[in-house]
C-alpha cells in the first residue's frame, strides 16, 4: 500500500515495507546510535555483612564484591560503594579503603579518623561512600571489590561490617 495523505493537518496513513527500514528487529541492532551515549545498560548489586578486621600494617579484602560483564568495550562502569567502618581505639585511627578492579587498585580513600564513641566501648568511624567512573575497556567479566588497610602506626583494629553491618556496591554500565 502506498502512503497517502488523508484529510486533516499532517495525517498520514499507510505502511512502509520492512525492507526499507534499518534495524527492523532488536537482533539487528549492534550498537547505540551515534550521540546516544550515557544510557544505563545494566545494573549489578552486591552486599556483605561478614565482619572483617585489620590491624596496623595489614590489609584485607572486605568481602564486598560484584562482577559485571560490559556489553561493549567502550562502556563505562559507575561504581558506588557504601562502607560502615568501626574501631575500638579511642585515639586517632588511620585507615584506607581501596576499590579494586580484579587485583588492580583503581581508587583509594586515605583517612585519619577521630573516633566518636557510640556506646559499649565501640567507636564509629564516618561511613565511607565511594563513587568512581571506570573504563575497563573489555567485554569480559570484570570483578570489583574493596579492601581496607591500616598503615603502620595506627592504633586498634579497623573493622568493616562490624557486628553484621551491611556494606553495598552497585555497578552501573553506562553506554559510551
Amino acid at each position: 500500500m502506498a502512503i497517502t495523505r488523508l484529510s486533516g493537518t499532517n495525517a498520514i496513513s499507510g505502511t512502509l515495507p520492512a525492507a526499507n527500514i534499518n534495524d527492523t528487529s532488536i537482533s539487528n541492532i549492534t550498537a547505540l546510535p551515534a550521540g546516544v551515549g550515557g544510557k544505563v545498560l545494566q545494573v549489578v548489586n552486591g552486599s556483605t555483612s561478614s565482619q572483617v578486621g585489620v590491624t596496623a600494617n595489614n590489609s584485607a579484602d572486605t568481602g564486598l564484591t560484584a562482577t559485571i560483564t560490559p556489553s561493549a568495550v567502550s562502556s563505562k562502569i559507575l561504581i558506588i560503594c557504601n562502607h560502615g567502618l568501626f574501631t575500638k581505639s579511642a585515639t586517632q585511627t588511620y585507615c584506607s579503603l581501596a576499590l579494586k578492579r580484579d587485583s588492580t587498585t583503581i581508587y583509594q580513600i586515605n583517612n585519619a579518623f577521630y573516633s566518636e564513641e557510640s556506646g559499649g566501648g565501640q567507636f564509629r568511624l564516618p561511613t565511607q561512600t565511594m563513587s568512581f567512573l571506570d573504563s575497563p575497556s573489555t567485554t569480559s567479566a570484570t570483578t570489583y571489590k574493596t579492601n581496607i588497610a591500616c598503615p603502620a602506626g595506627s592504633s586498634g583494629t579497623i573493622y568493616s561490617q562490624y557486628q553484621s553491618q551491611q556494606s553495598t556496591i552497585q555497578l552501573i554500565e553506562i553506554g559510551a
